[in-house]
Protein backbone atom coordinates (compact mmCIF):
# COMPACT_ATOMS: atom_id res chain seq x y z
CA UNK A 1 0.00 0.00 0.00
CA UNK A 2 2.60 2.36 0.85
CA UNK A 3 4.84 1.54 -2.25
CA UNK A 4 4.13 4.40 -3.93
CA UNK A 5 5.56 6.13 -1.31
CA UNK A 6 8.65 4.64 -0.65
CA UNK A 7 11.54 7.21 -0.62
CA UNK A 8 15.44 6.83 0.74
CA UNK A 9 16.18 9.44 3.72
CA UNK A 10 19.30 9.32 5.06
CA UNK A 11 20.05 8.23 8.16
CA UNK A 12 17.61 5.41 8.56
CA UNK A 13 18.58 2.19 9.65
CA UNK A 14 16.19 -0.70 8.50
CA UNK A 15 15.45 -3.96 10.28
CA UNK A 16 13.38 -6.56 8.83
CA UNK A 17 12.46 -8.71 11.73
CA UNK A 18 9.23 -7.89 13.54
CA UNK A 19 10.70 -4.58 15.71
CA UNK A 20 13.06 -2.51 15.77
CA UNK A 21 14.35 0.74 14.78
CA UNK A 22 13.12 1.96 11.82
CA UNK A 23 14.02 5.70 11.89
CA UNK A 24 16.98 6.54 14.07
CA UNK A 25 20.10 9.53 13.08
CA UNK A 26 23.45 7.90 12.53
CA UNK A 27 25.18 10.87 14.88
CA UNK A 28 24.23 10.34 18.21
CA UNK A 29 21.05 8.49 17.64
CA UNK A 30 19.39 11.85 17.28
CA UNK A 31 18.76 14.95 15.15
CA UNK A 32 20.85 17.92 16.36
CA UNK A 33 18.54 20.75 17.88
CA UNK A 34 18.34 23.51 14.99
CA UNK A 35 15.39 24.85 15.74
CA UNK A 36 14.46 28.51 15.59
CA UNK A 37 13.86 30.86 18.51
CA UNK A 38 11.33 30.63 21.07
CA UNK A 39 8.18 32.20 21.00
CA UNK A 40 7.41 34.23 23.77
CA UNK A 41 3.85 32.34 24.02
CA UNK A 42 3.01 28.32 24.08
CA UNK A 43 1.78 27.32 20.26
CA UNK A 44 -2.04 26.08 20.54
CA UNK A 45 -2.99 23.21 18.94
CA UNK A 46 -4.72 24.13 15.41
CA UNK A 47 -8.64 23.26 15.62
CA UNK A 48 -8.93 24.05 11.40
CA UNK A 49 -8.58 20.79 9.02
CA UNK A 50 -9.53 23.17 6.07
CA UNK A 51 -5.67 23.16 4.69
CA UNK A 52 -5.82 18.99 4.78
CA UNK A 53 -8.71 19.10 2.41
CA UNK A 54 -6.70 22.09 -0.22
CA UNK A 55 -3.65 19.54 0.20
CA UNK A 56 -4.78 16.63 -0.60
CA UNK A 57 -6.83 17.90 -3.83
CA UNK A 58 -3.27 19.14 -4.74
CA UNK A 59 -2.06 15.49 -4.24
CA UNK A 60 -4.69 14.10 -5.82
CA UNK A 61 -4.41 16.15 -9.19
CA UNK A 62 -1.29 15.40 -9.47
CA UNK A 63 -2.15 11.93 -9.96
CA UNK A 64 -3.13 12.49 -13.02
CA UNK A 65 0.19 13.37 -14.57
CA UNK A 66 1.69 10.93 -12.34
CA UNK A 67 -1.05 8.14 -14.25
CA UNK A 68 0.32 9.54 -17.58
CA UNK A 69 4.49 8.90 -16.63
CA UNK A 70 2.79 5.49 -16.35
CA UNK A 71 1.62 4.67 -19.47
CA UNK A 72 4.72 3.29 -20.94
CA UNK A 73 4.29 0.30 -18.43
CA UNK A 74 1.28 -0.92 -19.94
CA UNK A 75 2.38 -0.47 -23.41
CA UNK A 76 4.97 -2.78 -22.44
CA UNK A 77 2.83 -5.25 -21.38
CA UNK A 78 2.85 -8.51 -23.63
CA UNK A 79 0.91 -12.27 -23.13
CA UNK A 80 3.35 -15.59 -23.20
CA UNK A 81 0.91 -16.84 -26.00
CA UNK A 82 1.84 -13.60 -28.51
CA UNK A 83 5.60 -14.13 -27.39
CA UNK A 84 5.71 -17.71 -28.09
CA UNK A 85 3.32 -18.05 -30.62
CA UNK A 86 3.48 -15.55 -33.48
CA UNK A 87 6.55 -15.29 -35.71
CA UNK A 88 8.73 -12.83 -35.24
CA UNK A 89 9.58 -9.86 -37.34
CA UNK A 90 11.66 -6.63 -37.47
CA UNK A 91 8.57 -4.34 -36.48
CA UNK A 92 7.45 -6.33 -33.20
CA UNK A 93 11.18 -6.39 -31.97
CA UNK A 94 11.14 -2.88 -32.58
CA UNK A 95 8.24 -2.70 -30.79
CA UNK A 96 8.47 -4.72 -28.00
CA UNK A 97 11.51 -6.09 -26.66
CA UNK A 98 10.27 -7.37 -23.02
CA UNK A 99 7.81 -9.58 -21.91
CA UNK A 100 5.32 -9.53 -18.28
CA UNK A 101 3.59 -12.58 -18.88
CA UNK A 102 -0.20 -13.02 -18.23
CA UNK A 103 -0.04 -10.83 -15.60
CA UNK A 104 -1.86 -7.83 -15.86
CA UNK A 105 0.95 -5.29 -14.51
CA UNK A 106 -0.85 -2.38 -15.30
CA UNK A 107 -2.02 0.55 -12.73
CA UNK A 108 -5.50 -0.36 -11.41
CA UNK A 109 -6.24 3.68 -12.67
CA UNK A 110 -4.37 3.94 -16.10
CA UNK A 111 -6.29 3.67 -18.85
CA UNK A 112 -5.43 3.02 -22.69
CA UNK A 113 -5.40 5.91 -24.68
CA UNK A 114 -5.00 6.80 -28.67
CA UNK A 115 -3.08 9.38 -30.63
CA UNK A 116 -2.11 10.01 -34.14
CA UNK A 117 1.84 8.52 -33.21
CA UNK A 118 0.05 5.33 -32.11
CA UNK A 119 -3.00 2.82 -32.85
CA UNK A 120 -4.54 0.70 -30.87
CA UNK A 121 -3.62 -3.11 -31.83
CA UNK A 122 -5.77 -5.73 -30.67
CA UNK A 123 -4.49 -9.62 -29.16
CA UNK A 124 -6.73 -11.96 -30.67
CA UNK A 125 -6.66 -14.75 -28.21
CA UNK A 126 -6.33 -12.41 -24.98
CA UNK A 127 -8.43 -9.44 -26.24
CA UNK A 128 -5.76 -7.26 -24.64
CA UNK A 129 -5.22 -3.62 -26.34
CA UNK A 130 -2.15 -2.15 -26.54
CA UNK A 131 -0.28 0.88 -28.97
CA UNK A 132 2.80 1.14 -30.36
CA UNK A 133 5.58 2.40 -28.61
CA UNK A 134 7.33 5.89 -29.64
CA UNK A 135 10.81 6.82 -28.85
CA UNK A 136 10.02 7.71 -25.23
CA UNK A 137 8.89 4.21 -24.47
CA UNK A 138 12.16 2.81 -26.08
CA UNK A 139 14.13 4.95 -23.73
CA UNK A 140 12.21 3.42 -20.74
CA UNK A 141 12.37 0.35 -22.40
CA UNK A 142 16.55 0.15 -22.10
CA UNK A 143 16.25 1.61 -18.16
CA UNK A 144 14.54 -1.14 -17.66
CA UNK A 145 17.06 -3.55 -18.99
CA UNK A 146 19.62 -1.56 -16.78
CA UNK A 147 17.01 -2.67 -14.16
CA UNK A 148 16.50 0.96 -13.28
CA UNK A 149 12.94 1.46 -11.77
CA UNK A 150 9.70 2.11 -13.98
CA UNK A 151 8.76 4.37 -11.65
CA UNK A 152 10.93 7.66 -11.73
CA UNK A 153 12.45 8.72 -8.18
CA UNK A 154 11.58 12.00 -8.54
CA UNK A 155 8.10 11.40 -9.30
CA UNK A 156 7.95 9.61 -5.25
CA UNK A 157 9.84 12.27 -3.62
CA UNK A 158 7.07 14.87 -5.03
CA UNK A 159 4.50 12.71 -3.74
CA UNK A 160 5.73 11.76 -0.62
CA UNK A 161 5.93 15.93 0.31
CA UNK A 162 2.34 16.33 -1.04
CA UNK A 163 2.03 13.28 1.21
CA UNK A 164 3.39 15.23 4.05
CA UNK A 165 1.48 18.76 3.44
CA UNK A 166 -1.99 15.97 3.28
CA UNK A 167 -0.57 15.54 7.22
CA UNK A 168 -0.09 18.98 8.04
CA UNK A 169 -3.57 20.19 9.24
CA UNK A 170 -2.40 22.69 11.46
CA UNK A 171 0.20 24.34 8.88
CA UNK A 172 -1.59 26.71 7.97
CA UNK A 173 -4.75 27.29 9.66
CA UNK A 174 -3.96 31.28 9.69
CA UNK A 175 -4.38 31.20 5.80
CA UNK A 176 -7.49 31.06 4.17
CA UNK A 177 -9.72 31.26 6.87
CA UNK A 178 -12.72 32.30 5.31
CA UNK A 179 -12.82 29.67 3.51
CA UNK A 180 -13.63 27.02 6.68
CA UNK A 181 -17.04 28.44 7.11
CA UNK A 182 -17.65 27.28 3.56
CA UNK A 183 -17.42 23.64 4.70
CA UNK A 184 -19.81 23.27 7.68
CA UNK A 185 -22.96 21.27 6.39
CA UNK A 186 -26.34 22.14 6.55
CA UNK A 187 -29.71 20.35 6.35
CA UNK A 188 -30.32 19.23 2.77
CA UNK A 189 -33.25 21.11 0.92
CA UNK A 190 -36.78 19.04 1.08
CA UNK A 191 -35.97 18.73 -2.43
CA UNK A 192 -32.72 17.66 -2.74
CA UNK A 193 -32.01 13.84 -3.34
CA UNK A 194 -28.92 13.60 -0.81
CA UNK A 195 -26.86 10.35 -1.06
CA UNK A 196 -28.09 9.18 -4.54
CA UNK A 197 -26.08 10.22 -7.51
CA UNK A 198 -27.03 11.61 -10.31
CA UNK A 199 -28.30 8.40 -12.77
CA UNK A 200 -28.75 5.66 -10.57
CA UNK A 201 -31.88 3.65 -10.39
CA UNK A 202 -34.64 4.35 -8.19
CA UNK A 203 -35.94 1.85 -5.59
CA UNK A 204 -39.50 1.34 -3.75
CA UNK A 205 -37.83 1.53 -0.27
CA UNK A 206 -40.82 3.70 1.02
CA UNK A 207 -43.34 0.78 0.40
CA UNK A 208 -40.26 -1.82 1.81
CA UNK A 209 -39.32 -2.20 5.41
CA UNK A 210 -35.78 -2.87 4.88
CA UNK A 211 -35.33 -2.70 8.40
CA UNK A 212 -38.04 -5.44 9.07
CA UNK A 213 -36.66 -8.16 5.66
CA UNK A 214 -33.33 -7.86 7.51
CA UNK A 215 -34.19 -9.03 10.49
CA UNK A 216 -36.26 -11.73 9.29
CA UNK A 217 -33.49 -13.04 7.27
CA UNK A 218 -30.90 -13.09 10.75
CA UNK A 219 -34.03 -14.39 12.01
CA UNK A 220 -33.96 -17.35 9.14
CA UNK A 221 -30.03 -17.64 9.32
CA UNK A 222 -30.10 -18.20 12.61
CA UNK A 223 -32.39 -20.95 12.73
CA UNK A 224 -30.37 -22.59 9.94
CA UNK A 225 -33.77 -21.83 7.13
CA UNK A 226 -31.86 -21.73 4.43
CA UNK A 227 -34.38 -21.91 2.01
CA UNK A 228 -36.58 -18.77 3.95
CA UNK A 229 -33.07 -17.20 4.58
CA UNK A 230 -32.42 -17.19 0.13
CA UNK A 231 -35.69 -16.00 -0.16
CA UNK A 232 -35.17 -13.01 2.20
CA UNK A 233 -31.81 -12.40 0.73
CA UNK A 234 -33.33 -11.95 -2.83
CA UNK A 235 -36.42 -9.67 -1.69
CA UNK A 236 -33.53 -7.40 0.16
CA UNK A 237 -31.16 -7.51 -3.71
CA UNK A 238 -34.36 -5.97 -5.29
CA UNK A 239 -34.58 -3.34 -3.06
CA UNK A 240 -30.84 -2.12 -2.23
CA UNK A 241 -28.54 -1.12 -3.83
CA UNK A 242 -25.27 0.33 -3.15
CA UNK A 243 -25.30 3.32 -4.66
CA UNK A 244 -28.87 4.35 -3.08
CA UNK A 245 -29.76 5.92 -0.05
CA UNK A 246 -28.47 5.44 3.34
CA UNK A 247 -30.67 2.99 4.21
CA UNK A 248 -30.57 0.89 1.02
CA UNK A 249 -26.75 0.98 1.44
CA UNK A 250 -26.88 -0.58 4.92
CA UNK A 251 -29.09 -3.21 3.55
CA UNK A 252 -27.19 -4.17 0.47
CA UNK A 253 -23.99 -4.45 2.91
CA UNK A 254 -25.97 -6.12 5.58
CA UNK A 255 -27.46 -8.85 2.67
CA UNK A 256 -23.78 -9.59 1.73
CA UNK A 257 -22.85 -9.94 5.20
CA UNK A 258 -25.32 -12.51 5.79
CA UNK A 259 -25.28 -14.39 2.64
CA UNK A 260 -21.16 -14.43 3.71
CA UNK A 261 -22.38 -16.08 6.63
CA UNK A 262 -24.13 -18.50 5.14
CA UNK A 263 -21.67 -19.55 2.31
CA UNK A 264 -18.54 -18.92 4.89
CA UNK A 265 -16.92 -17.14 2.33
CA UNK A 266 -15.51 -13.48 2.81
CA UNK A 267 -14.05 -11.79 0.58
CA UNK A 268 -10.03 -11.22 1.84
CA UNK A 269 -10.63 -7.17 1.66
CA UNK A 270 -12.82 -7.15 4.27
CA UNK A 271 -11.50 -10.06 6.44
CA UNK A 272 -9.12 -8.62 8.68
CA UNK A 273 -9.46 -5.45 10.88
CA UNK A 274 -7.47 -2.53 8.69
CA UNK A 275 -6.82 -1.86 5.29
CA UNK A 276 -4.71 -4.73 2.83
CA UNK A 277 -1.92 -4.19 0.93
CA UNK A 278 -4.10 -3.90 -1.97
CA UNK A 279 -5.61 -0.75 -1.15
CA UNK A 280 -3.63 2.11 -2.29
CA UNK A 281 -2.52 5.19 -0.51
CA UNK A 282 -4.75 7.32 -3.01
CA UNK A 283 -7.30 5.58 -2.22
CA UNK A 284 -6.67 6.03 1.55
CA UNK A 285 -5.99 9.67 1.17
CA UNK A 286 -9.28 9.93 -0.91
CA UNK A 287 -11.18 8.28 2.05
CA UNK A 288 -9.22 10.56 5.06
CA UNK A 289 -10.19 13.85 2.93
CA UNK A 290 -13.76 12.78 2.42
CA UNK A 291 -13.65 11.69 6.20
CA UNK A 292 -12.54 14.75 7.72
CA UNK A 293 -14.65 16.94 5.48
CA UNK A 294 -17.85 15.48 6.43
CA UNK A 295 -16.62 14.04 10.32
CA UNK A 296 -15.12 15.72 13.29
CA UNK A 297 -14.60 12.54 14.79
CA UNK A 298 -10.98 11.88 14.27
CA UNK A 299 -10.43 15.29 14.46
CA UNK A 300 -11.82 16.17 17.75
CA UNK A 301 -10.31 12.83 19.61
CA UNK A 302 -6.92 14.50 17.32
CA UNK A 303 -6.98 17.76 19.16
CA UNK A 304 -8.17 16.18 22.33
CA UNK A 305 -4.82 13.81 22.54
CA UNK A 306 -2.26 16.33 21.24
CA UNK A 307 -3.27 18.83 23.34
CA UNK A 308 -3.36 16.69 26.32
CA UNK A 309 0.76 15.42 25.51
CA UNK A 310 1.49 19.01 24.74
CA UNK A 311 0.42 20.25 27.92
CA UNK A 312 2.08 17.41 29.34
CA UNK A 313 5.20 17.80 27.71
CA UNK A 314 5.72 21.58 28.16
CA UNK A 315 8.22 21.34 30.11
CA UNK A 316 10.00 18.43 29.46
CA UNK A 317 13.41 17.64 27.70
CA UNK A 318 12.49 14.01 26.76
CA UNK A 319 9.24 12.71 25.07
CA UNK A 320 8.31 8.92 24.57
CA UNK A 321 5.11 8.21 22.78
CA UNK A 322 4.24 4.90 22.25
CA UNK A 323 1.71 4.49 19.76
CA UNK A 324 -0.72 0.79 19.96
CA UNK A 325 -2.08 1.54 15.98
CA UNK A 326 0.06 3.98 14.77
CA UNK A 327 -0.95 2.83 11.15
CA UNK A 328 -0.25 5.82 8.41
CA UNK A 329 0.54 8.01 11.46
CA UNK A 330 -2.16 11.18 10.31
CA UNK A 331 -2.43 12.00 13.97
CA UNK A 332 0.97 13.20 14.77
CA UNK A 333 2.01 15.79 12.25
CA UNK A 334 0.17 18.71 14.03
CA UNK A 335 1.72 17.49 17.56
CA UNK A 336 5.39 18.03 15.57
CA UNK A 337 4.78 21.35 14.55
CA UNK A 338 3.48 22.40 17.65
CA UNK A 339 6.48 20.95 19.49
CA UNK A 340 8.98 22.33 17.20
CA UNK A 341 7.17 26.01 18.43
CA UNK A 342 7.50 25.30 21.91
CA UNK A 343 9.30 28.05 24.16
CA UNK A 344 12.80 27.29 25.03
CA UNK A 345 12.38 24.09 21.78
CA UNK A 346 11.24 21.17 21.29
CA UNK A 347 11.80 18.15 23.29
CA UNK A 348 13.72 15.46 22.28
CA UNK A 349 11.48 13.05 20.93
CA UNK A 350 11.12 9.05 20.56
CA UNK A 351 8.18 7.06 19.00
CA UNK A 352 7.41 3.34 19.32
CA UNK A 353 5.50 2.68 16.62
CA UNK A 354 3.27 -0.74 17.36
CA UNK A 355 0.93 -2.36 14.32
CA UNK A 356 -0.38 -5.61 13.64
CA UNK A 357 1.90 -7.97 11.75
CA UNK A 358 1.42 -7.67 7.67
CA UNK A 359 0.50 -10.65 5.81
CA UNK A 360 3.57 -12.13 3.80
CA UNK A 361 7.55 -11.70 3.94
CA UNK A 362 7.68 -8.26 5.11
CA UNK A 363 4.92 -7.73 8.40
CA UNK A 364 6.89 -4.30 9.23
CA UNK A 365 6.33 -2.67 5.89
CA UNK A 366 3.46 -0.26 7.13
CA UNK A 367 5.01 0.63 10.30
CA UNK A 368 8.44 0.94 8.95
CA UNK A 369 7.37 3.76 6.18
CA UNK A 370 4.97 5.87 8.72
CA UNK A 371 8.92 5.91 10.65
CA UNK A 372 10.03 7.50 7.67
CA UNK A 373 7.36 9.79 6.98
CA UNK A 374 7.49 10.97 10.48
CA UNK A 375 11.14 11.46 10.46
CA UNK A 376 10.60 13.88 7.26
CA UNK A 377 8.43 15.94 9.40
CA UNK A 378 10.98 16.25 12.27
CA UNK A 379 13.02 16.97 10.04
CA UNK A 380 11.20 19.78 8.45
CA UNK A 381 10.65 20.98 11.75
CA UNK A 382 14.07 20.60 13.39
CA UNK A 383 12.92 18.07 16.10
CA UNK A 384 15.42 15.82 17.62
CA UNK A 385 13.65 12.28 16.38
CA UNK A 386 13.96 8.91 16.92
CA UNK A 387 11.48 6.10 15.33
CA UNK A 388 11.00 2.56 17.13
CA UNK A 389 8.91 -0.02 15.89
CA UNK A 390 7.37 -3.47 16.76
CA UNK A 391 4.79 -5.32 14.19
CA UNK A 392 3.27 -8.02 16.61
CA UNK A 393 0.17 -9.16 17.81
CA UNK A 394 -0.32 -6.96 21.14
CA UNK A 395 -1.36 -9.49 23.57
CA UNK A 396 2.20 -11.29 22.89
CA UNK A 397 4.26 -8.18 23.42
CA UNK A 398 6.48 -8.09 26.63
CA UNK A 399 7.46 -5.29 28.72
CA UNK A 400 11.18 -6.22 27.56
CA UNK A 401 10.46 -5.47 23.95
CA UNK A 402 9.96 -1.75 24.81
CA UNK A 403 12.49 0.33 25.82
CA UNK A 404 11.67 2.74 28.38
CA UNK A 405 14.17 5.26 29.48
CA UNK A 406 14.29 6.80 33.27
CA UNK A 407 13.55 10.66 32.68
CA UNK A 408 11.56 10.51 30.32
CA UNK A 409 7.90 11.87 30.16
CA UNK A 410 6.46 8.63 28.81
CA UNK A 411 2.78 9.10 26.54
CA UNK A 412 1.21 5.55 25.97
CA UNK A 413 -2.08 6.59 22.56
CA UNK A 414 -4.10 4.42 21.75
CA UNK A 415 -7.17 5.44 19.67
CA UNK A 416 -10.09 3.80 18.02
CA UNK A 417 -8.16 0.59 17.64
CA UNK A 418 -8.18 -1.71 21.10
CA UNK A 419 -11.40 -2.94 19.99
CA UNK A 420 -9.93 -4.86 17.49
CA UNK A 421 -7.97 -6.93 20.48
CA UNK A 422 -10.16 -10.22 21.52
CA UNK A 423 -11.40 -10.74 25.05
CA UNK A 424 -12.54 -13.27 27.38
CA UNK A 425 -14.98 -14.61 25.24
CA UNK A 426 -12.42 -15.87 22.68
CA UNK A 427 -9.96 -16.92 25.44
CA UNK A 428 -10.03 -17.32 29.57
CA UNK A 429 -6.95 -15.59 29.68
CA UNK A 430 -8.52 -12.21 28.25
CA UNK A 431 -5.85 -10.57 25.38
CA UNK A 432 -7.46 -7.66 25.97
CA UNK A 433 -6.52 -7.33 29.81
CA UNK A 434 -3.18 -8.74 28.90
CA UNK A 435 -2.74 -5.61 26.56
CA UNK A 436 -4.02 -3.00 29.36
CA UNK A 437 -1.87 -4.46 32.28
CA UNK A 438 0.91 -3.93 29.69
CA UNK A 439 -0.16 -0.08 29.41
CA UNK A 440 0.21 -0.55 33.17
CA UNK A 441 2.98 -2.10 33.54
CA UNK A 442 4.54 0.85 31.28
CA UNK A 443 3.87 3.00 34.23
CA UNK A 444 3.03 6.34 31.49
CA UNK A 445 2.89 9.52 32.78
CA UNK A 446 -0.39 9.85 30.54
CA UNK A 447 -2.62 7.13 28.76
CA UNK A 448 -4.58 8.48 25.69
CA UNK A 449 -7.56 6.55 24.66
CA UNK A 450 -10.04 6.82 22.59
CA UNK A 451 -12.72 3.48 21.31
CA UNK A 452 -16.18 3.27 19.75
CA UNK A 453 -19.22 3.55 21.34
CA UNK A 454 -20.42 -0.18 21.01
CA UNK A 455 -23.09 -2.84 21.87
CA UNK A 456 -23.35 -5.58 18.82
CA UNK A 457 -20.59 -8.07 20.98
CA UNK A 458 -22.79 -10.27 22.42
CA UNK A 459 -21.85 -13.49 21.87
CA UNK A 460 -25.57 -14.76 20.85
CA UNK A 461 -26.21 -13.90 17.15
CA UNK A 462 -29.48 -12.54 16.85
CA UNK A 463 -28.54 -9.84 20.22
CA UNK A 464 -25.91 -8.66 18.40
CA UNK A 465 -26.91 -8.19 14.66
CA UNK A 466 -30.14 -5.88 16.09
CA UNK A 467 -27.40 -3.70 17.93
CA UNK A 468 -25.26 -3.64 14.95
CA UNK A 469 -28.21 -2.79 12.91
CA UNK A 470 -28.91 0.30 15.16
CA UNK A 471 -25.31 1.32 15.29
CA UNK A 472 -24.48 1.17 11.30
CA UNK A 473 -27.96 2.87 10.56
CA UNK A 474 -27.03 6.30 12.52
CA UNK A 475 -23.82 5.95 10.77
CA UNK A 476 -25.16 5.46 7.11
CA UNK A 477 -27.43 7.89 8.10
CA UNK A 478 -24.71 10.17 8.96
CA UNK A 479 -23.01 9.92 5.67
CA UNK A 480 -26.20 10.44 4.04
CA UNK A 481 -26.95 13.60 5.42
CA UNK A 482 -23.83 15.19 5.16
CA UNK A 483 -22.51 13.95 1.88
CA UNK A 484 -24.50 15.91 -0.58
CA UNK A 485 -21.59 17.27 -3.59
CA UNK A 486 -21.27 14.89 -6.50
CA UNK A 487 -17.64 14.62 -6.22
CA UNK A 488 -17.65 13.95 -2.21
CA UNK A 489 -20.32 10.87 -3.14
CA UNK A 490 -17.57 9.56 -5.55
CA UNK A 491 -15.91 8.65 -2.68
CA UNK A 492 -18.38 7.85 -0.54
CA UNK A 493 -18.39 3.37 -1.09
CA UNK A 494 -14.38 4.14 -0.68
CA UNK A 495 -14.75 5.52 2.88
CA UNK A 496 -17.55 2.97 3.49
CA UNK A 497 -15.91 0.44 2.64
CA UNK A 498 -12.79 1.25 4.61
CA UNK A 499 -14.94 2.65 8.24
CA UNK A 500 -17.75 0.78 8.35
CA UNK A 501 -18.64 -2.43 5.77
CA UNK A 502 -15.05 -4.19 7.33
CA UNK A 503 -16.54 -3.81 11.05
CA UNK A 504 -20.32 -5.04 9.73
CA UNK A 505 -18.84 -7.83 8.05
CA UNK A 506 -17.00 -9.29 10.81
CA UNK A 507 -19.85 -9.05 13.13
CA UNK A 508 -22.39 -10.05 11.29
CA UNK A 509 -20.52 -13.16 9.20
CA UNK A 510 -17.86 -14.24 11.87
CA UNK A 511 -17.98 -15.90 15.04
CA UNK A 512 -15.72 -16.94 17.28
CA UNK A 513 -11.70 -15.87 16.64
CA UNK A 514 -12.59 -14.84 13.15
CA UNK A 515 -14.82 -12.14 14.14
CA UNK A 516 -12.18 -9.14 14.82
CA UNK A 517 -14.49 -6.25 15.85
CA UNK A 518 -15.45 -6.70 19.52
CA UNK A 519 -16.78 -3.26 20.57
CA UNK A 520 -17.57 -1.85 24.26
CA UNK A 521 -19.92 1.04 25.65
CA UNK A 522 -17.44 3.48 27.22
CA UNK A 523 -19.25 2.58 30.75
CA UNK A 524 -17.32 -0.97 30.05
CA UNK A 525 -14.31 0.02 28.62
CA UNK A 526 -13.75 2.39 32.43
CA UNK A 527 -14.66 -0.36 34.26
CA UNK A 528 -11.93 -2.64 32.63
CA UNK A 529 -9.79 0.54 32.89
CA UNK A 530 -10.05 0.68 36.33
CA UNK A 531 -9.48 -2.99 36.70
CA UNK A 532 -6.49 -2.88 34.58
CA UNK A 533 -5.00 -0.33 37.95
CA UNK A 534 -5.67 3.12 36.25
CA UNK A 535 -7.70 5.79 37.32
CA UNK A 536 -9.77 9.14 35.57
CA UNK A 537 -7.65 11.71 34.94
CA UNK A 538 -10.31 14.82 33.89
CA UNK A 539 -10.33 15.94 30.21
CA UNK A 540 -10.21 19.83 30.83
CA UNK A 541 -12.93 22.25 29.95
CA UNK A 542 -10.60 24.22 28.08
CA UNK A 543 -10.09 21.31 25.50
CA UNK A 544 -13.90 20.22 25.94
CA UNK A 545 -14.72 23.74 24.59
CA UNK A 546 -12.09 23.51 21.68
CA UNK A 547 -13.48 20.62 20.25
CA UNK A 548 -17.48 21.84 20.34
CA UNK A 549 -15.92 24.68 18.65
CA UNK A 550 -14.58 22.37 15.89
CA UNK A 551 -17.68 21.13 15.49
CA UNK A 552 -19.66 24.01 15.66
CA UNK A 553 -18.00 26.34 13.42
CA UNK A 554 -17.61 23.50 10.79
CA UNK A 555 -20.12 20.52 10.78
CA UNK A 556 -23.64 19.52 10.56
CA UNK A 557 -25.35 20.78 13.47
CA UNK A 558 -26.71 17.53 14.14
CA UNK A 559 -23.23 16.32 15.40
CA UNK A 560 -22.70 16.61 19.65
CA UNK A 561 -20.15 16.69 21.76
CA UNK A 562 -20.59 16.48 25.22
CA UNK A 563 -18.75 15.19 28.39
CA UNK A 564 -19.42 12.52 31.06
CA UNK A 565 -17.10 12.18 34.22
CA UNK A 566 -13.87 12.46 32.63
CA UNK A 567 -14.92 11.05 29.01
CA UNK A 568 -16.02 13.19 25.89
CA UNK A 569 -18.37 12.13 24.14
CA UNK A 570 -19.27 12.27 20.38
CA UNK A 571 -22.16 11.59 18.68
CA UNK A 572 -25.22 11.96 15.95
CA UNK A 573 -28.61 12.99 16.41
CA UNK A 574 -28.34 12.02 19.94
CA UNK A 575 -26.65 8.60 19.55
CA UNK A 576 -22.95 8.27 21.24
CA UNK A 577 -20.81 7.28 19.03
CA UNK A 578 -17.05 7.48 20.30
CA UNK A 579 -15.68 8.03 23.18
CA UNK A 580 -12.43 9.83 24.28
CA UNK A 581 -10.53 9.89 27.71
CA UNK A 582 -7.37 10.20 29.41
CA UNK A 583 -6.08 8.03 32.41
CA UNK A 584 -3.29 7.55 34.74
CA UNK A 585 -1.76 4.76 36.64
CA UNK A 586 -3.24 5.03 40.27
CA UNK A 587 0.19 5.95 42.27
CA UNK A 588 0.50 8.68 39.90
CA UNK A 589 -2.45 10.60 40.44
CA UNK A 590 -1.56 14.60 41.29
CA UNK A 591 -3.78 15.14 44.46
CA UNK A 592 -7.02 16.38 42.88
CA UNK A 593 -7.63 13.63 40.75
CA UNK A 594 -7.11 14.94 37.22
CA UNK A 595 -4.72 16.59 35.06
CA UNK A 596 -4.39 20.39 35.25
CA UNK A 597 -3.77 21.68 31.55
Amino acid sequence: MDALLQVSVDGFRFDGSGSGSCCKPRNNLETQNQSSPPTDSPPSICQDNAPVLKYINDMLMDEEDFVEDNLALEAAERSFHELLHQPPSSESCDQNSTSFGDQDCSFPSTTTTTDSAGSLVSNGESQRKYRHRNDEEDDLENGRRNKQPAIFVSEMEELAAKFEHVLLVCKSNQEDDSSTTTTKQNPPPPNKATGRAKGSKAIKSNVVDLRSLLTQCAQAVASFDHRRATEKLKEIRSNSSNSGDGIQRLAFYFAEALEARITGIISPPLCTAFPSSTTSMVDILKAYKLFVHVCPIYVADYFAANKSIYELALNSTKLHVIDFGVLYGFQWPCLLLALSKRPGGPPKLRVTGIELPQSGFRPSDRVEETGRRLKRFCDMFNVPFEFNFIAKKWESITLDEITIIPGETTVVNCIHRLQYTPDETVSLDSPRDTVLKLFRDISPDLFVFAEINGTYNSPFFMTRFKEALFHFSSLFDMFDTTIQAEDEYKNRALLERELLVRDAMSVISSEGAERFARPETYKQWRVRLLRAGFRPAMVSREILKGAKEIVRKRYHKDFLIDGDGNWMLQGWKGRVIYAFSCWKPAEKLTRDDHIII
